[in-house]
């Protein structure tokens, strides 16, 4: 009768499950810190800020087209003679909404400045995008994006991200997550004083 073999198999981790494991932490790690208030606020009169600080970048503005909510077609290029604060949003995203305010007070009031924003609605169709701009009060350039097209030029899929492009074509800042007042006074007014 021979003998059967009960030995046990060694436990070898699996170095793909690991990495997946591992990038799934840092996601909730990351969440967390962007779910987490910007400041300490004692007043609870006064709203939390939840801006993070924009991270400062050099590198060439990705060539993008897109068609605006009135149906033409529009390239980054050509607003090259502004300062540029292009934002990947989507109708359904709560902390895109939440900034909407703030965009539009801070574009009303440095358009004479040559400050644009374009706002690039990730997802919806022309007449989703277009209602929800007027419901808003959305003033600035609204582009709407089926393919994402916008999310893959800047290489991030996050919502909302933000790009300051100056007035030589160069993203200078970056962020993701919701932007406040005074990020925007802070990191962006100064660009507007470049020549």
């Amino acid at each position: 009768m021979a003998k059967k073999n009960h030995r046990r198999r060694k436990n070898n981790s699996n170095p793909g499950l690991m990495s997946i494991l591992g990038v799934g932490l840092v996601l909730i790690g990351l969440a967390a810190f962007l779910l987490l208030p910007g400041t300490e606020n004692t007043d609870a009169s006064q709203p939390v800020s939840r801006s993070v600080t924009p991270m400062e970048v050099n590198y060439p503005a990705p060539e993008l087209s897109l068609q605006n909510v009135n149906g033409k077609t529009e390239s980054l290029i050509d607003f090259r003679d502004k300062i540029v604060l292009v934002n990947n949003w989507a109708i359904w995203c709560p902390p895109c909404k939440a900034e909407i305010p703030t965009l539009e007070a801070y574009y009303k009031t440095h358009e004479p400045d040559g400050f644009v924003i374009i706002g690039i609605e990730a997802g919806e169709t022309q007449n989703e995008v277009l209602t929800f701009a007027q419901e808003h009060g959305m003033t600035y350039p609204v582009w709407f994006d089926l393919t994402n097209a916008a999310m893959n030029a800047f290489h991030n899929g996050s919502l909302p991200s933000s790009y300051v492009i100056d007035r030589k074509g160069t993203v200078r800042l970056a962020w993701v997550g919701e932007i406040s007042q005074e990020m925007l006074e802070k990191y962006v007014t100064p660009l507007l004083m470049e020549n």
